[in-house]
């Protein structure tokens, strides 16, 4: 049997009262007495009940709300995701509340409290980077509560996900700056534990493998998903004495921070150090010179995400796992293919 949520109902029947009785109760109405209140908020604690502010108005029919936590949503990506999860949700009669975490695990935390509290259908989520611990999502598995991880994700023994093909599109970068005669190509990072960076850097490892190029770990650089360290840690690498001459950027902070550092060190792209970011932004065809990026795909992995929820929502009970093909569009910033003689 699925789980459900504890209803009012649940309590007065296992107390033996009426429904309105533990209902002053929890509103600690002068209604009722000490003793009761005691014990009504005492077996509601341990029930995990949790009160619906759309009750009155919705009565019995479960609400057509899917709760979005985002790590990040000024990041075109994140927006990119949040628009496919609207579309598609907009297409099947749901209506979507976002929360950014700002890459926070306590706020990812509040943010899934608050879903729980307004009683959504289920929820669609995405890591916050310093997340480790996952008893939140447990809770909202062990409550039967429908939840789709993207991009980054965890406890895939319970929960559906749609990811990006990270790893195989980080390996044709790195193939692709192979064959522009790079041999020195670092790469910038997230949290080694986050499983999209561990995705993505795996791709860029095996294409230096199949090439014999040794592996130098004073070019990987993976850290805080902040610009200023990626920044910072750009800047080290372009210092040392054979420094990289190219670079693959794993998000789209990742990819600005290491742009702006090679110019600001007076460096060519690509003539200096060629680069490749992952990234849906537009503004890649803007700047000089154009930046290759790896396309995630962003409305299409929000649109799945959303389609694979509102399966679970509707019972099925399957864990699902869902990639998306990501797309490399090569501009000037990584240089020509070498055509063969």
């Amino acid at each position: 049997m699925k789980p459900r949520r504890i209803s009012l109902k649940d309590l007065a029947e296992q107390l033996g009262v009426s429904i309105a009785t533990v209902s002053r109760a929890l509103r600690n109405s002068h209604e009722v007495g000490d003793e009761m209140k005691r014990r009504v908020q005492k077996l509601a604690k341990e029930l995990n009940y949790r009160p619906n502010p759309f009750a009155r108005s919705l009565r019995r029919e479960i609400p057509r709300v899917i709760g979005v936590v985002v790590p990040d949503l000024v990041t075109h990506y994140y927006a990119g995701v949040l628009n496919g999860i609207e579309e598609r949700a907009r297409e099947e009669g749901y209506s979507v509340i976002s929360s950014n975490s700002h890459e926070s695990h306590e706020k990812e935390e509040v943010a899934i409290d608050n879903f729980i509290d307004l009683h959504v259908a289920g929820i669609i989520a995405c890591l916050a980077q310093d997340t480790t611990q996952y008893d939140h999502f447990k809770a909202i598995h062990d409550m039967g509560i429908p939840l789709v991880f993207f991009a980054r994700t965890c406890l895939p023994e319970l929960f559906s996900c749609v990811t990006g093909n990270g790893d195989i599109a980080a390996q044709e970068a790195t193939e692709h700056l192979i064959a522009n005669g790079r041999r020195r190509i670092a790469f910038v990072g997230g949290p080694n534990h986050l499983d999209m960076v561990r995705r993505r850097k795996h791709g860029y490892l095996e294409a230096l493998r199949e090439h014999r190029i040794p592996i130098d770990r004073e070019i990987v650089a993976c850290g805080p998903i902040n610009k200023e360290e990626m920044q910072q840690a750009t800047e080290r690498m372009l210092q040392l004495p054979n420094r990289p001459d190219a670079i693959i950027a794993f998000n789209d902070i990742a990819t600005y921070a290491a742009f702006q550092t090679i110019k600001r060190m007076g460096l060519r792209i690509p003539d200096d150090v060629a680069l490749v970011g992952f990234t849906d932004t537009d503004t890649c065809e803007y700047v000089n010179p154009r930046i290759s990026t790896i396309e995630d795909q962003a409305n299409l992995q929000g649109r799945k995400a959303c389609e694979m929820l509102i399966k679970h929502i509707n019972g099925d009970t399957k864990i699902r796992k869902e990639v998306v093909p990501m797309v490399l569009k090569i501009r000037e910033s990584s240089g020509e293919v070498k055509s063969e003689k």
